[in-house]
């Protein structure tokens, strides 16, 4: 009994080192930090199979929300369950939160001068590029899954809309439907179990649906300012598709427009945030605190991600489940083919089209590339590479 809880102790443990190591080392947004995970969870540890990585891609690319914190909490529930997923979203979260948070009260008092971070950008693109590298390997194995992934690449960069990709994946499934039955028989879920119910992910589903409409009630039957923060920060959670980037407008509407902070802070802030590690939705730690201090900053933060903890939780066992039907195979075959191609259109834009503006860029990047595929070299590693490339030729 005893060894069975040191045992469950010292995995909860991991969960959050592993997901620490991630929040302090994930630079360069969403598609980066997929990268970042597929090297750590999936080629490293072994803790899931790419196909199972690829499905959790899939599910947060059809839910709103961070698409990548999203995925780090369903491999979080699949390696401790409900506690897990916890773990690693704080784990994940933490570094930028406490870094925002400290930005937002010395910002008054210092300037912070950031051209170096333009080599950690350079490092994110490598890492991208490597991870649409190796999951091409394993996730395109016929034609098919070629002409899938290099339409949904090009339907997802013509197509600028925020339905795009799960316009793209849903196409993509039913060509995986139609094309791919046979192709990936042998290409199932090795996931025996999943460490929750789904009578227990009906109940969170039902309360994601329960705090989507009851929280706006609330705020505006009792005027009190928490009540009113938490509704703003949990819808902003629960009805934007498309990452950090696409929540702008939506507090900036919530919290610029309404004076609760000025415009020239809302953009410190949000520059800021784009040079921490970590999701851009933490970019809500830095409201909070200059709107409440640091009890806001932790409200909305929670507040922010509940919605996507809800969602990705309460509908992992239905995903899983439905993985495992014979049928419905080619279709997820179709989906996971998608993944890639819209991690590749990500990469030309905006990660190669905002990041690469010089030979030395190019060159810089081919080396960071080269690290990673012929020494193999640690992504922390390649992270304090790239700051010291920045220092050195971009300061």
């Amino acid at each position: 009994m005893i060894w069975k809880v040191v045992e469950s102790l010292r995995r909860f443990w991991e969960i959050f080192v592993v997901a620490l190591k991630l929040g302090c080392t994930s630079f360069g947004g969403p598609t980066a930090h997929l990268g970042y995970f597929q090297q750590e969870y999936v080629q490293k540890r072994k803790w899931l199979s790419a196909h199972d990585y690829g499905q959790l891609v899939m599910l947060s690319q059809f839910l709103p929300g961070p698409a990548s914190s999203q995925v780090g909490m369903g491999i979080g529930l699949l390696r401790g369950g409900v506690l897990g997923s916890f773990l690693s979203f704080l784990g994940f979260t933490l570094p930028s939160v406490l870094i925002l948070i400290l930005f937002a009260y010395f910002s008054k008092y210092t300037e912070f001068k950031m051209d170096w971070i333009h080599g950690l950008k350079l490092v994110a693109v490598a890492i991208v590029a490597h991870a649409i590298f190796d999951m091409s390997k394993k996730l395109l194995s016929t034609k098919w899954h070629w002409l899938i992934a290099l339409l949904t690449l090009i339907t997802v960069l013509t197509w600028v809309h925020p339905f795009a990709q799960i316009a793209a994946i849903l196409i993509a499934a039913c060509l995986g439907f139609q094309l791919l039955k046979k192709s990936d028989e042998g290409n199932t879920s090795k996931l025996v179990h999943i460490p929750i119910s789904k009578t227990t992910g009906i109940v969170l589903l039902v309360l994601f649906f329960v705090l989507l409409l009851g929280l706006p009630l609330l705020a505006g039957l009792w005027h009190y300012e928490w009540i009113s923060m938490i509704e703003k920060f949990y819808l902003a959670g629960a009805l934007v598709f498309g990452g950090g980037h696409v929540v702008l407008p939506l507090l900036e509407t919530q919290f610029v427009q309404s004076g609760q902070i000025s415009t020239s802070d809302f953009l410190a802030g949000y520059g800021m945030t784009q040079a921490v590690p970590g999701p851009l939705f933490t970019f809500a730690a830095y409201i909070g605190m200059v709107i409440a201090g640091v009890p806001g900053a932790i409200i909305a933060t929670f507040a922010i991600f509940l919605p996507a903890f809800l969602l990705v939780v309460g509908a992992l066992p239905f995903w899983i489940s439905l993985s495992r039907i014979a049928r419905l195979r080619g279709a997820m075959a179709g989906a996971n083919a998608a993944v890639v191609g819209i991690l590749a259109a990500a990469f030309v834009h905006p990660i190669v089209t905002q990041t690469i503006i010089s030979t030395l860029d190019i060159f810089i990047v081919a080396v960071f590339l080269w690290c990673l595929i012929r020494w193999k070299i640690q992504p922390y590693l390649l992270v304090l590479l790239g700051i010291a490339v920045g220092v050195i030729f971009y300061t």
